[in-house]
């Protein structure tokens, strides 16, 4: 198993792709090539980033593609309420909480590698 597939900021985004998954495949099929594509791609990106930058070596080039991961949480959060604002889906109370978890799982790992970037 690769050191990244121990973090809970990873297990929480590979959770939170299913869950997007699953919630978008509700929508309305016109869709498809709109709001679909751009949660999926996304939620998809952050567990993505995450094993990307673990593997990269270096804790300065891991903490850049944590913020990555935390930019793309932040995109689908606002897809989710632009979805929800056009009548696709009530706003899904878990699906929203894996993404608050998955932001405080990585800033807690950014302000870590940093700490121990500083000593």
């Amino acid at each position: 198993m690769r050191t990244h597939e121990n973090l809970r900021a990873w297990q929480y985004s590979m959770d939170l792709v299913e869950a997007i998954y699953k919630e978008t495949a509700s929508y309305p099929n016109d869709e498809r090539f709109g709001l679909i594509n751009q949660l999926r791609r996304a939620a998809v990106s952050v567990p993505s980033n995450i094993a990307e930058g673990g593997a990269r070596g270096s804790d300065a080039e891991f903490i850049r593609f944590l913020y990555i991961a935390r930019g793309s949480l932040s995109e689908m959060q606002t897809q989710l309420k632009i979805a929800n604002r056009l009548g696709f889906a009530p706003l899904n109370k878990t699906t929203a909480e894996l993404i608050e978890n998955t932001f405080a799982q990585l800033g807690g790992l950014i302000n870590s590698l940093k700490a121990r970037k500083e000593q």
